[in-house]
């Protein structure tokens, strides 16, 4: 179970890679032209290029830092591999409701 968390966290570490250069340099284009978050919306709004982008970021976030979350808490809180396992997996989901429902608003998907 240890190797294939490992595994999947070093994989998802690479997914995510492409991703953050992507969203930093959306950030910088976004804040050097002096956009508002209102017009970064009406842009983002209804296009389907940014929901399967944002929506594979945070699948792959969702997975990741759980991951690492349970290794912090299995080292340094001296949780046990179960209790640190569950606590991980509710945050995991919490992280992909949230992150799903910022795609489905920025998307225009969710108003």
């Amino acid at each position: 179970m240890e190797q294939r968390l490992f595994a999947l966290q070093r994989l998802t570490a690479m997914v995510m890679a492409p991703f953050v250069l992507v969203h930093l340099g959306v950030i910088l284009y976004a804040v050097r032209g002096g956009l508002t978050a209102a017009e970064i919306l009406s842009r983002t709004q209804g296009s389907w290029i940014w929901i399967p982008f944002y929506s594979l970021f945070v699948l792959s976030v969702a997975v990741h830092v759980p991951i690492g979350l349970r290794n912090i808490l299995i080292e340094w809180a001296r949780l046990s591999r179960s209790g640190a396992s569950v606590v991980c997996l509710l945050f995991g989901l919490v992280l992909l409701a949230m992150g799903l429902r910022a795609v489905a608003a920025v998307g225009g998907l969710w108003s």
